[in-house]
């Protein structure tokens, strides 16, 4: 076998390679799922991608016998160090054949990067923040995958422990089937928080309703996500690209926000799993593609809950059981057949109880890994 080279992408012709290597790493791996390409351009646009204002980044190729065998990310984010007060680098968006030699060239590699500009410790796989793909996925191969979920074979957990790293946090996924009725420990929760609280509980039909609420509940997320690992708040900018990322394939029935008299308090949103469309449209939105990817939300009957937050004076008051019974009110009358909590902190208790209260299990477990530099 020929020699690696490790290049920095520098091109577009290099980012193209950088962007469209997975696809040939899990050219033979079932139920992998490419993400949306034309997020994928911008995400490593630095013109684009609003995030590369605060954070250093390098992207890295390895070749060998002149072909793209392998990918990494370097990160440096400089907001979220100073928040924490600490001086990690990330490395995320990594992918290679099995090949262990291509693995520790690409991760030396960006130790070293990382080490020159004073990072002391190495962290990952972590993007700009948690709403990227995070961790290697550990357990639970043989479930489907699902958007913004890593997709890494297993001999990707392997190498990377070979290479000194070891367990910082875990994210588990679990799903439950969703009841035919919603659970009588809702209602009460439901019906003693009425009874003391003066919340109303907003719900919509049309995306058009949404839009003045688009960036108080991205407001509300920054304040009640600062204690979540790896979050770092929007600016301005990122709420407005996430907002026009995200609103063509959102489904206003499985959007839930809580109000008092002070303004928003709690939030929820939902939406019908996309998985199958993106594998349809091969993670292309134009030209039909998305018209693939509306077609099978339609037909699904996995509802994904993306996003949630209370306001951290408000938590205990019962808005989780106005929000959890109004999201389940509307997946039973979709005829909905399960819900996946997505992403949590193995650590989160809130969350996990929301999902154990209804049966739910753990179906996959997620890590970011750690190791001093």
């Amino acid at each position: 076998m020929g020699e690696i080279i490790i290049k920095e992408v520098l091109t577009r012709k290099d980012r193209k390679e950088f962007i469209y290597l997975p696809a040939k790493v899990h050219k033979d791996h079932k139920g992998w799922l490419p993400p949306i390409y034309m997020d994928e351009w911008e995400l490593y646009d630095k013109k684009r991608n609003k995030s590369y204002e605060y954070t250093d980044a390098v992207l890295l190729l390895a070749y060998r016998d002149k072909k793209p065998v392998g990918r990494i990310m370097g990160l440096i984010n400089n907001r979220y160090n100073e928040i924490h007060n600490e001086k990690h680098g990330r490395f995320c968006f990594m992918e290679c054949f099995d090949d262990k030699e291509v693995f520790h060239a690409l991760i030396k590699k960006v130790e070293d990067w990382a080490r020159e500009k004073g990072m002391v410790k190495m962290v990952g796989p972590l993007g700009f923040s948690d709403k990227d793909p995070q961790g290697f996925q550990t357990e639970g191969f043989d479930t489907p995958y699902f958007i913004t979920a890593p997709t890494n074979f297993p001999y990707m957990v392997r190498m990377i422990e070979e290479e000194g790293y070891t367990k910082n946090v875990d994210l588990v996924n679990l799903v439950a089937r969703i009841p035919e009725e919603v659970p009588v420990v809702y209602k009460r929760a439901l019906a003693m928080a009425a009874r003391k609280e003066d919340f109303r509980i907003v719900e919509f039909t049309k995306k058009s309703q949404l839009r003045p609420y688009i960036v108080p509940v991205l407001e509300l997320m920054n304040q009640t996500f600062m204690e979540i690992y790896g979050f770092v708040p929007l600016t301005d900018k990122e709420k407005n690209d996430l907002a026009k990322r995200y609103l063509p394939i959102l489904d206003p029935r499985f959007i839930k926000v809580v109000e008092d008299d002070k303004g928003l308090v709690g939030f929820a949103i939902g939406m019908p799993d996309i998985s199958e469309g993106l594998r349809k449209a091969n993670g292309k939105i134009l030209p039909f593609g998305i018209f693939k990817i509306i077609r099978e939300s339609k037909r699904s009957k996995k509802l994904m809950m993306m996003l949630g937050g209370i306001k951290k004076e408000y938590r205990g008051r019962g808005i989780d059981a106005i929000i959890g019974m109004k999201i389940l009110e509307s997946a039973i009358n979709a005829k909905m057949a399960v819900t996946d909590s997505h992403l949590v902190l193995e650590e989160n208790s809130r969350m996990r109880g929301e999902y154990e209260r209804i049966g739910g299990q753990i179906v996959k477990r997620y890590r970011i890994y750690k190791k001093d530099l």
